[in-house]
């Protein structure tokens, strides 16, 4: 392990443990000071004992690079691997091996914190074979999500990806927001090029029940949405959860083939525990999906395969224990 791949695994055990905040932006600014630094220079310095001496370079980078330097795992990385640890249980686990790939997840292009070769790679290392990569749609301009211009440019740019990276693969998609009239935020010919859309609510969320029944029925029902994403948009002790009739919700998922999220993010764990028995009996396909906005986030499936275990549902039924060729085929069959 190199210096920089250490504050890389720093970074990454910081964002699966949710820690954010200030850590994980000082050790990303330590991490570009010594990515700028030529060749040796941080052996040079690590030897001298002058690393503190560089901007953003403080007592715990320093400590990092010279035990990186040392040989063997860094005490700080043994910490954090053993605080940040995602819990799993036995059956979850079975589950977490079996799945392919993840089907959500963001980039720099939209709100995410991390390059998609970065989620590409670090994908990658966690045994998936694809990522599937889903920025935000335009209207949701808090995050940052693409115009039409952007998407065609972050197209060409996975499509490089690819061929760099192969054999993983990196499927096209996006977020696309709904709007309150059930359409969709991407004009068609765009969505007809993506390999797969997660359609999720972002606003008006405290919507009465029937419009918001309407509104979700609308959206599954269209032709070009694979997957409704984290259908109550709860934020766990921050938002309550939006009201609908699930039941005629994924009874649409069901009739129109579009599977419902298990969203693994640990402020959501969506649809909650008593709502997924209703999808499972109603004949929905599912997907296990972290929502991941960093590359230590794309750790966290092991929560929804928990819960996926909880409710009984099949491997079969969860579309990413497919192969990506099998995904596609299935999702796009013709």
């Amino acid at each position: 392990m190199t210096p920089l791949e250490a504050l890389d695994r720093a970074i990454a055990l910081l964002d699966r443990g949710a820690v954010g905040g200030f850590k994980v932006q000082a050790f990303v600014r330590a991490r570009d000071t010594l990515a700028a630094l030529p060749d040796g220079e941080i052996e040079r310095r690590a030897g001298l004992g002058t690393l503190t001496d560089l901007p953003g370079i403080g007592r715990a980078t320093d400590r990092l690079v010279r035990e990186t330097l040392a040989g063997g795992v860094p005490a700080y990385l043994a910490e954090l691997d053993a605080e940040t640890r995602v819990p799993v249980t036995p059956e979850g686990a079975a589950l977490r091996e079996r799945l392919r790939g993840d089907c959500h997840s963001h980039s720099t292009w939209s709100d995410g914190g991390a390059p998609v070769e970065v989620m590409a790679r670090a994908a990658a290392a966690l045994g998936h074979e694809y990522l599937v990569v889903t920025d935000h749609s335009p209207r949701l301009t808090v995050a940052h999500g693409l115009s039409r211009e952007r998407l065609e440019a972050q197209l060409v740019e996975i499509a490089a990806l690819n061929e760099a990276l192969a054999p993983f693969r990196l499927l096209t998609g996006m977020e696309v927001d709904i709007a309150e009239d059930g359409s969709l935020d991407l004009d068609d010919d765009l969505l007809e090029r993506l390999d797969l859309v997660v359609a999720s609510v972002h606003s008006k969320l405290r919507m009465e029940r029937r419009p918001m029944t309407e509104r979700m029925v609308l959206a599954v029902a269209n032709p070009h949405v694979d997957v409704l994403g984290h259908c109550t948009g709860r934020l766990i002790g921050k938002r309550p959860e939006s009201v609908f009739d699930a039941e005629i919700v994924f009874a649409a998922c069901a009739r129109f083939a579009t599977a419902v999220e298990i969203n693994c993010r640990p402020e959501r764990l969506d649809p909650p525990d008593e709502l997924l028995p209703a999808a499972v009996e109603l004949g929905c396909r599912f997907t296990i999906d972290t929502d991941a906005h960093s590359p230590g986030q794309l750790e966290w499936q092991a929560y929804g395969c928990d819960k996926a275990v909880a409710a009984a549902i099949a491997p079969e039924r969860i579309l990413n224990t497919r192969t990506a060729d099998d995904l596609l085929a299935e999702l796009h069959p013709g």
